[in-house]
């Protein structure tokens, strides 16, 4: 395979910008910037999503079973950035943005428009990355989008052109 098509060509799929939030049964917060994640089924409600296979955010959803996935608005490229590393917990805050823990226990950030809380109902762990698929259990929309919902979302795109995925 050439190596600089698969690149080009898997960066041609566009992502969208979640921040994915967890709670261990040992208080362990967790969380990180994902997107890979898409809806895989309606009725239940599930989600797929992509989760790096040696992370602390893998790691405690699997020890809880549940995840909250922050929905970024258009404007919050700080709050994806400040996800790209390992999380920093201080009460109330996850790397330095106000939480609360939502019904399931996983924390959901103050700041996004929407939220979906999730039960993982499977996994499949193959590869650098696994995928998680979560049972929306709780939906919670904040802000209303002017327009289409998914145009309302942050992309990977909207961070600049030197901040890539795939390959």
């Amino acid at each position: 395979m050439d190596e600089q098509h698969k690149k080009t060509a898997l960066r041609m799929i566009p992502y969208g910008l979640y921040v994915l939030t967890g709670k261990a049964p040992d208080g362990q917060l967790a969380a990180a910037t994902v997107n890979w994640v898409t809806q895989a089924s309606f009725a239940p409600p599930l989600l797929a999503l992509g989760v790096k296979a040696d992370s602390g955010t893998h790691a405690v959803i699997k020890a809880s079973g549940r995840f909250a996935l922050n929905i970024l608005g258009k404007e919050q490229g700080n709050i994806a950035f400040a996800f790209f590393k390992p999380v920093q917990a201080e009460p109330g805050l996850l790397s330095g943005q106000p939480y609360q823990d939502g019904s399931n226990g996983a924390p959901v950030l103050d700041a996004v428009p929407a939220y979906l809380e999730c039960t993982l109902v499977d996994s499949v762990e193959r590869g650098d990355h696994s995928v998680f698929i979560g049972e929306v259990t709780e939906a919670v929309v904040r802000q209303q989008p002017a327009g289409r919902a998914d145009d309302a979302t942050l992309w990977l795109k909207d961070l600049g052109e030197k901040v890539f995925y795939g390959g």
